[in-house]
């Protein structure tokens, strides 16, 4: 009788143990790019959001009218047109290429560079240069970029973020049928922006949420109504970005 009451006793001790483990928090990826850079460092700061999976986005500047300066920091797959899953004809997924207009179609007609084909997406012909690509994080990252020159004293910074898979009530996989480039994106991009005074730098600015990019990326097109947008809204927590002089 006592062997029994000692293992009645223990398993749920072990029980309770094994529930009460914490998992792991993943660290903090820190990345870096056009270290070259003769202007201000660019810093930001992204806290991925409870929606976050492993989202692709570009980071560039623009001066106060809305005239494109330099591209600063983009995911290395949309950078060159080369996705680590974009060929399947010899039956399994290989990297390829792949032009996906309805990623972010807004820094695209903004950067205004057009393929023969009429599209404004690198690819691998015409690729972003190599010192303004690097990897997707999986979570929390910071980037570190740098201005090729000195920009104006006043100008903005945008962020343009999107995650396939995240459809809604309103962006069904139904809604345009017809589409292949809006399937790729469902809800669409999310373009984010704050503004930077030179003369007046603060120690952190946070970036908000200004409109939503074209469905499938046939317009450079902002649409500043969000209500049809859910999940997207929750792929980033918060981003802030800093700027060393």
């Amino acid at each position: 009788m006592k062997r029994i009451v000692i293992i009645f006793l223990i398993v749920p001790f072990l029980s309770a143990c094994k529930s009460s483990k914490v998992p792991e928090q993943q660290e903090k990826e820190y990345l870096t790019a056009n270290m070259a850079g003769k202007g201000p460092e660019v810093i930001l700061d992204f806290q991925k959001g409870k929606e976050h999976n492993h989202p692709s986005f570009v980071l560039w500047a623009e001066d106060m009218n809305g005239k494109y300066i330099q591209t600063l920091f983009i995911t290395v797959s949309l950078g060159t047109g080369v996705f680590g899953h974009g060929d399947a004809s010899s039956g399994k997924w290989m990297p390829g290429e792949i032009i996906r207009p309805a990623a972010i179609p807004y820094w695209a007609h903004q950067r205004g560079i057009q393929e023969e084909d009429g599209q404004f997406m690198p690819s691998k012909n015409m690729p972003v240069p190599d010192m303004y690509t690097g990897a997707t994080p999986s979570g929390d990252f910071e980037i570190k970029t740098n201005f090729d020159e000195i920009p104006p004293e006043k100008f903005r910074i945008l962020f343009e973020i999107n995650q396939t898979w995240d459809w809604n009530e309103y962006w069904t996989n139904n809604k345009y049928p017809d589409d292949e480039e809006y399937k790729t994106s469902c809800q669409p991009a999310l373009v984010y922006l704050t503004e930077i005074d030179m003369n007046n730098l603060q120690e952190s600015y946070k970036m908000k949420v200004i409109g939503h990019s074209h469905y499938s990326g046939k317009t450079g097109e902002l649409f500043t109504d969000l209500s049809t947008m859910t999940t997207a809204l929750d792929i980033a927590k918060e981003i802030n970005i800093r700027i060393n002089p």
